[in-house]
């Protein structure tokens, strides 16, 4: 059976998100929604999907619409992520309430989930109840992770625990709807599906943890964006929480001048707490629960009833994923 490479995939996932037509009036409530699909981004979840696909059926680019619908969705959340956030820029591009007004990213933002819902319908109708009750599930998790987050802001007692339940909701899940839908649609058997599912959780952990070590630890020129920015508006990562977990007293009076100083040089801050951080070893710590997740995700890769050689291109892509620097 013929296996398409990750690069393969993700060609087609851009070529097909390129020429999605937006044939709808007004054309100014979906321009903001092509810019966004338009500016990048890395398409792990549809590649993850059509992967998922390609371990049972060939052809995965027959299923590009439900995948490219996975992929919207991510990006809606991207969106109203910003707006809350007021960040500026998105993927080196400005953002949509930037770029125009908080308004039309409300609007265009409300229009992309309804647009993510359409494409992620457009399965066979014996599969389209059990796509839509995980699609469903999934996106009011990621609500629910994303509350969990935003809570977190207030909060300067959040356990390593409640942490990874909180990114494993708000990022892992969609990384395991999307495998899962992929098993689903190529008919796997229902355990391994349910192994796709667990893959997706694992490998959605590892590449959080990573998203937070590189913004401590990543190379500019590389990761695309200033290192450091979780530091400065004190969010709290696996890092944050592991030094005040882990911190001693003079450490711990340390991190918590710069936690709650309301004025402070960006440089300094950054380079302070970064080298609490070296002290405390955090970043072994991530790293190492890093490669925890992974190994884990191996192990369940490992698991799923297809031969050897059928896994070698999704096996391929998690090691990528595990050697990323941005």
């Amino acid at each position: 059976m013929k296996q398409l490479s990750s690069d393969t995939i993700l060609q087609l996932v851009n070529d097909y998100l390129d020429h999605l037509p937006y044939d709808r009036r007004p054309a100014s409530l979906y321009e903001p929604v092509q810019y966004v699909l338009a500016i990048g981004g890395k398409r792990i979840r549809p590649v993850l999907m059509l992967l998922g696909y390609n371990l049972w059926r060939e052809k995965p680019e027959d299923i590009l619409m439900p995948a490219c619908g996975i992929e919207t969705y991510h990006n809606y959340t991207l969106l109203h992520d910003d707006l809350m956030d007021k960040a500026d820029m998105r993927r080196g591009h400005l953002t949509v309430h930037k770029k125009w007004d908080d308004n039309k990213a409300i609007l265009s933002g409300d229009s992309m989930l309804v647009l993510a819902y359409q494409r992620v319908a457009q399965v066979p109708a014996c599969k389209l109840e059990k796509v839509l009750d995980l699609f469903t599930t999934t996106a009011l998790e990621i609500g629910e992770g994303q509350e969990y987050d935003m809570s977190f802001e207030t909060r300067n007692d959040v356990t390593e625990d409640e942490y990874i339940e909180m990114i494993r909701l708000k990022t892992s899940v969609l990384l395991a709807c999307a495998l899962k839908i992929g098993g689903i649609l190529a008919d796997a058997p229902q355990e391994d599906a349910e192994l796709l599912y667990r893959l997706g959780e694992q490998v959605g952990l590892a590449f959080q943890l990573q998203d937070d070590l590189l913004d401590v630890y990543g190379d500019p020129a590389v990761f695309g964006k200033s290192i450091g920015g979780d530091i400065t508006c004190n969010k709290k990562t696996y890092m944050l929480i592991n030094a005040y977990n882990r911190a001693n007293d003079e450490q711990h009076a340390e991190l918590d001048r710069w936690i709650n100083a309301a004025t402070f040089d960006r440089a300094e801050k950054v380079a302070a707490v970064t080298r609490l951080y070296d002290e405390i070893g955090i970043r072994q710590l991530c790293e190492d629960k890093i490669n925890y997740y992974f190994e884990l995700a191996r192990q369940t890769l490992s698991k799923v009833n297809v031969p050897a050689e059928r896994k070698q291109a999704l096996s391929a892509y998690m090691d990528e994923l595990l050697h990323r620097n941005k």
